[in-house]
């Protein structure tokens, strides 16, 4: 429950009791003991009434109907006859608190400075009056303001059981959410090992039939390029301010853990590049790096238009096929045991 709903409620519950009070207990009295000033309250009273409807009440409406409720408290208790007052014929000390309350609930601090207002009026006007019996005015007293100080405490802390119940509803939904986001990471996680292992599981399966041999130089090229795709696959997943440079790197290590001597040149501010469009901008430059036998050479370039990620190496031997990018446009050649390659992707 919303802190509206719960003021709007509660008002509702105000409303009921206000005129179940105003008619059914004051206005036989005000019959009894009738003077044209307590009329004139009674009709103010009631013109505040329809407030009682209104489910969030706004300041221009609360505030001055308030002032509308004390003006009517100070007629009606001036109106009282001789030491009347918090007696039978004080018709609006009780009734005045209810309706301050249903003005007031969403403000706790003014409804309790107009109930102090209304309280201090009363009891002034009871010492101006005198002959009142004191042991009864403070019955009265205590008995009214306490209920509806007690109504104003109970709403506040509704509210604040609310407000910790939806806290803890968005906490829950939030954790949810994680979770399934989580869940969801972990799925699409082993989704791309799979289909990167996809081409390693061959490799492995050949060398443990002993279909292929680790001495032979083809073989050699295949665990080099498994090499390079796996150690790519991993920096994919690393949380890093520029992923296609961080990937570029690890495959870049692989290479120089083989003895290739690898220069990285990088040019331009890093720029978003989708999962899938780094993969195929990497790939090229992973594959000649695995092929190479010397030394390479990076190089990345990211202008407002486009990404580039090009390599010249030391190839003697013959480049895995490495499929049909989609997302990049790709050139290679090879000549004179050098491997050119460049891949290029469009940002717009």
């Amino acid at each position: 429950m919303t802190d509206h709903a719960v003021f709007a409620t509660t008002r509702r519950v105000l409303l009921v009791v206000v005129v179940v009070i105003q008619l059914g207990l004051t206005l036989p009295v005000l019959v009894t003991y009738s003077r044209e000033a307590s009329w004139v309250a009674f009709v103010l009273l009631s013109s505040v009434l329809v407030a009682g409807f209104i489910a969030e009440l706004p300041a221009v409406i609360a505030l001055p109907g308030t002032a509308l409720v004390l003006v009517a408290s100070i007629l009606a208790t001036t109106a009282l006859p001789h030491a009347a007052s918090f007696g039978p014929a004080d018709w609006a000390f009780g009734l005045v608190g209810w309706y301050v309350l249903l003005l007031l609930i969403e403000r706790p601090k003014v409804a309790m400075a107009a109930l102090a207002a209304h309280i201090a009026f009363s009891v002034a006007w009871f010492l101006h009056d005198g002959n009142g019996d004191i042991g009864t005015a403070g019955v009265v007293i205590l008995s009214g303001t306490s209920l509806q100080i007690g109504v104003l405490v109970m709403t506040r802390v509704l509210v604040r059981d609310a407000r910790l119940a939806a806290e803890a509803a968005a906490e829950h939904d939030a954790a949810r959410t994680r979770e399934e986001l989580a869940r969801q990471r972990e799925q699409d996680l082993r989704t791309g090992f799979a289909g990167q292992l996809g081409a390693v599981l061959p490799l492995l399966a050949d060398l443990a039939d002993e279909v292929v041999s680790a001495a032979d130089e083809s073989t050699r090229l295949r665990c080099s390029v498994a090499a390079v795709q796996l150690r790519r696959l991993f920096a994919e997943n690393d949380e890093v301010p520029d992923p296609l440079l961080h990937e570029l790197t690890a495959c870049v290590d692989v290479a120089e853990r083989r003895g290739v001597v690898v220069s990285l040149a990088v040019s331009g501010t890093a720029t978003p590049v989708p999962t899938e469009v780094r993969r195929e901008l990497v790939a090229p430059m992973a594959q000649a790096l695995a092929a190479a036998d010397g030394r390479a050479k990076v190089s990345l370039l990211r202008t407002a238009d486009e990404v580039r990620v090009a390599v010249v190496a030391d190839a003697p031997g013959v480049l895995p096929d490495g499929g049909s990018p989609a997302l990049v446009t790709v050139e290679t050649s090879v000549h004179s045991g050098l491997v050119r390659s460049e891949a290029r992707w469009r940002t717009t």
